[in-house]
């Protein structure tokens, strides 16, 4: 009789369920009941080391059906199963060797970047943080935290940690220096960035991905010129390479360039193995097209480009949470709670938050940039701090309890001053981002769907100013489909659920704005464009500072604005994005009913 199939766990590790992602904890052997087993992962590692890779893992697939707690034998077969391109088999064994030996170094650093490279960057700062609590003076470690936190938006932070790198290596590695330069970049402080660049460069001049930021640097900073150049540099190098055609696509595209820059793509398809484009290329190719006026072409790209980021990433709009979370915000932050809690008192000796709320792409970087042209205003740029005050609040409450429930500690004798510390935690993130300067008297946090904490943001701020900018629900989500971001639990993954989640939203805020005193005023997109100055008179009036003429010509401001719109505002303003919709008007019947109500409540139409 034949012997009955063994089943082996999905992840592809080559062990049963009950020995991997199904274990028992309480299963377990101990380290002692276990010693006889450490000769045989002693061979194993040898016939891993001789090539043997077929020994190797035959005896520790034996080891950890015996013991799954094994670390060394977990880390052998980890190493088999990454030079096999199983992914998954490799990070689901590295996560258990950090579980089981959460001060090896080598696993949680590995983990960290693996991490880094799926984008899940959240997940990614915990095991880089982990890295540097295990090795504070090793340098992989903290350049490792330089890499998630610049690339997580948070670059003031991130660049203290290449800084230490520096500081512990012997010698300027170019990697590093590059690695710095693009950090300054998107500080917008390009002259240093380019500096690094080319003492980067001097040192490893062949070095792809180097020239390429430095492409991008110029491209940004408006150096049209300087960015071809660099192209047409790499180019000589490496003919036709995909991430150059890319790159010299959005180029052409700055320059207006539309045909050529279509063609950059076509050749970039062509290279592909399935003669496709990937998600960014499609959403490029979508903007070119749109800017070209060929809008049902534009929005196939948009909509191809959705459907290949959802089916690489995973990422689905997480329905749930987000209605659990603002179900519970809602269900908190009503009159009759709000009237009994504090609120924190006002610093005066700091500069002091604008916070310019609204969906992402309903003009909340035209205000920032309109508004960071005063001389008494500087930009703070998306800033995490809510976010993170909101993950926060429980251990700084000393609450059993999890965000927003955890206010009600503000009650408690030892926790009436809760909200200035916790108003102190955001003033003092912010001047270690050196966001202020000594002649600011306000900065701009402009992080998306801040609007969600409306609520909290009044407690710690009550006299803040609260600036919504307002936007044709249907032209915001168009913008939704033509740009890739994360912000609103991936509710932009697709229309529909861009549409549910900004109806949530909006609601929300329209219940604070009838449950607590405010000091909020809603722009419309649509006002900046046709009537520029009476609107930034009237913004700035609210904020209480002066009307400057500089204000009216935000494309003058040198700041580096770090959003998809970074290339929108150095042009003069203009109106052609306005009512965007009614060229994409078919393809949005799905959502309009889920819209109306909200298009009518905003005094806008569809036409």
């Amino acid at each position: 009789m034949n012997a009955p199939a063994v089943t082996l766990c999905p992840c592809g590790s080559g062990l049963r369920p009950a020995r991997c992602c199904a274990m028992n904890p309480a299963e377990l052997p101990s380290a002692e009941t276990a010693r006889h087993l450490v000769p045989l992962v002693e061979r194993a590692i040898a016939a891993q080391r001789q090539g043997a890779t077929e020994t190797a893992e035959r005896l520790c697939l034996d080891v950890l059906e015996m013991a799954p707690n094994r670390v060394g034998a977990l880390g052998v077969l980890q190493q088999i199963r990454e030079a096999q391109g199983n992914q998954l088999a490799a990070e689901t064994l590295l996560r258990r060797i950090v579980a089981f030996d959460p001060n090896n170094f080598s696993a949680t650093n590995e983990l960290a970047l693996k991490l880094l490279a799926k984008g899940a960057l959240q997940e990614a700062e915990i095991h880089a943080r982990n890295a540097i609590r295990i090795a504070p003076q090793n340098p992989q470690s903290h350049n490792l935290m330089g890499l998630i936190l610049t690339e997580d938006q948070r670059p003031t932070v991130g660049e203290y940690h290449y800084r230490k790198v520096l500081e512990l290596s012997e010698a300027r590695d170019p990697i590093l220096l590059a690695n710095l330069a693009w950090n300054l970049k998107n500080q917008g402080r390009m002259q240093e960035a380019r500096e690094l660049y080319e003492e980067s460069v001097a040192a490893a001049p062949d070095v792809r991905q180097t020239l390429l930021g430095w492409a991008r640097l110029e491209e940004a900073d408006r150096k049209f010129d300087a960015a071809n150049d660099i192209l047409d540099r790499m180019e000589a190098q490496w003919p036709a390479g995909p991430a150059i055609l890319l790159a010299r696509a959005v180029l052409l595209g700055r320059m207006k360039r539309y045909d050529e820059a279509l063609g950059m793509l076509d050749r970039l398809a062509k290279q592909a193995s399935d003669g496709r484009l990937g998600p960014n290329e499609l959403a490029e190719k979508g903007r070119l097209l749109d800017q070209m006026g060929l809008y049902d072409d534009a929005f196939a790209a948009f909509a191809e480009g959705k459907r290949l980021a959802s089916e690489l990433s995973g990422h689905q709009y997480l329905d749930q949470v987000a209605e659990n979370l603002i179900g519970r915000l809602g269900g908190f932050f009503i009159a009759g709670r709000l009237q009994t809690l504090p609120r924190a008192t006002v610093r005066e000796d700091v500069a002091q938050p604008i916070f310019v709320l609204g969906f992402p792409r309903s003009g909340t970087t035209l205000m920032e940039q309109t508004l960071s042209s005063h001389p008494r205003i500087v930009a703070g740029d998306e800033l995490p701090l809510i976010h993170d005050i909101a993950g926060l609040m429980p251990r700084m409450l000393n609450s059993p309890l999890s965000y927003p429930e955890a206010l009600a500690e503000l009650w408690m004798g030892d926790q009436r001053e809760g909200l200035d510390n916790l108003r102190d935690y955001y003033l003092q993130k912010v001047a270690q981002m050196r966001i202020p300067t000594p002649e600011a008297a306000w900065f701009t946090d402009k992080m998306p769907l801040n609007e969600t904490h409306l609520g909290l943001i009044a407690l710690l701020f009550p006299q803040s100013p609260l600036i919504h900018v307002i936007r044709h629900p249907l032209d915001i989500m168009v913008s939704a489909m033509s740009n890739h971001f994360t912000h609103g639990f991936f509710c932009a993954s697709a229309l529909e659920s861009a549409a549910r989640h900004y109806v949530r939203v909006m609601d929300l805020v329209k219940q604070y704005r009838s449950e607590m005193a405010l000091r909020y005023l809603a722009v419309r997109y649509e006002d900046m464009v046709t009537d520029q100055e009476a609107t930034v008179r009237s913004v700035l009036d609210f904020v209480g500072e002066p009307f400057d003429p500089k204000c009216l010509h935000f494309q003058e401001n040198q700041r580096y604005a770090r959003t998809a719109s970074y290339a929108q505002v150095t042009e003069r303003l203009y109106d052609r994005s306005r009512f965007r919709y009614r060229h994409y008007r078919k393809h949005l019947e799905p959502v309009i009913p889920i819209l109306q109500a909200h298009i009518d409540w905003l005094g806008y139409t569809v036409d």
